[in-house]
């Protein structure tokens, strides 16, 4: 894993929010001043979203990061489509979250609980519809050291075309992970030496509370209400950063995972060389994983590129930068903040959500996808890339 480059990703968020308030550009509202909070924008899916947590515990495994700790316990959001849009929208995170969050960055001048005034779109416990065994599941992993909370945009919208979406907080990886009795656990981990087999130990991890969290989906003794819907033959996974590292591992340490999408992250432990033959994509920014251009980050996916054998796509994203994938960027452009982006976050979310909804269209509901075939005109700034040729159009 490139720690340089993670590090410089998880920094340029938080130092453009400290520049913001020197600028004095505009503060997130207060919860009593909810026209001028930040917000998630709406899903383009016709259906509405609910949305609840579940505190799951791992009783065949101690915690990887907490020593002493004889069980791995995880917090999960889930999002899925509803018939019943009624009552409160979801807390985007807590106040604590957010403290933690903004402490982590070393920011000040902003109110404390500023990410926990953010507006979403998904009811909490709203009723959970559809047909039964007829939901697709995607699986969402965050980058190091984020909340599951950073990833809400893409999981909303996936829910309003008819996805359950599973976003998993990885214990003592994030800054902040609150569980039902009020305990908060922050970042153990981020004090372990980050070398070769910190990362290995930490894609390794992931995979297994994936695998973990799938059996308390799609087992005999369902931990949710919904998981009747669940299509557990048609399972895919999408992460951010390290999190689309974890793709790839998760899907070699768990066939259930029948496809891949790594956004914008270094990929660790390497495809063996037998070959994986599931679907695949990479989707990244163009500054940093353009083939040919170099032998960091870009060639750990011309390695995997080499032993994918099915189905794959290499996109890079004209303009963008680490944290115009995820809710960072987009709240920082409603502050007036410069992330160090040319494209704007908001044309990277939909970018995001666009090409995510269609590979996952494609290969778990099996319907035909041109946006995948070629480039595209509404989509101009997303290069196909052929690595064999070292070119992208």
């Amino acid at each position: 894993m490139n720690t340089a480059l993670l590090r410089r990703s998880l920094t340029v968020a938080t130092a453009l929010l400290t520049l913001a308030v020197g600028l004095g550009g505009p503060p997130a509202a207060a919860a009593d001043d909810r026209d001028s909070a930040p917000y998630l924008p709406r899903p383009t899916g016709p259906r509405a979203v609910g949305t609840t947590s579940l505190h799951l515990t791992d009783d065949s495994r101690p915690d990887p990061w907490a020593s002493g700790v004889d069980a791995r316990e995880l917090m999960v959001s889930l999002w899925y489509p509803t018939a019943a849009p009624n009552g409160r929208r979801v807390q985007y995170m807590t106040p604590t979250e957010s403290e933690l969050l903004l402490e982590d960055g070393g920011i000040t001048g902003v109110p404390s609980d500023v990410l926990s005034t953010v507006r979403t779109n998904a009811f909490t416990d709203a009723r959970p519809t559809g047909r039964v065994r007829g939901l697709p599941l995607v699986v969402l992993s965050p980058g190091f050291t984020k909340p599951r909370a950073t990833l809400t945009t893409l999981a909303e919208d996936l829910a309003s075309h008819g996805y359950i979406v599973v976003a998993i907080d990885h214990t003592y990886e994030s800054v902040a992970t609150t569980f039902p009795d009020g305990r908060v656990a922050t970042c153990t981990s981020c004090e372990v030496p980050h070398d070769e087999a910190f990362w290995n130990r930490l894609v390794g991890s992931r995979a297994a509370d994936v695998s973990f969290v799938l059996d308390e989906l799609t087992g005999a003794h369902a931990r949710w209400n919904g998981a009747r819907l669940i299509d557990s033959s048609q399972i895919a996974m999408a992460g951010h950063s390290v999190g689309g590292a974890s793709a790839v591992t998760s899907m070699l340490a768990d066939p259930r995972v029948r496809a891949g999408i790594d956004i914008d992250g270094t990929t660790q432990i390497p495809i063996p060389d037998s070959g994986m033959s599931r679907p695949f994509l990479f989707l990244g920014r163009q500054n940093q994983y353009t083939p040919g251009t170099g032998d960091g980050a870009v060639a750990t996916w011309e390695r995997d590129w080499q032993r994918l054998t099915g189905w794959k796509r290499w996109l890079v994203v004209e303009g963008a930068e680490h944290a115009t994938f995820t809710d960072v960027g987009l709240l920082a452009e409603q502050l007036g903040l410069d992330i160090g982006a040319d494209l704007p976050a908001a044309r990277a979310a939909e970018i995001v959500r666009g090409y995510t909804r269609a590979f996952l269209d494609l290969h778990l509901r099996h319907r035909p996808q041109p946006l995948l075939d070629k480039p595209s005109t509404r989509y101009p700034q997303v290069h196909f890339c052929t690595p064999e040729t070292s070119t992208c159009v």
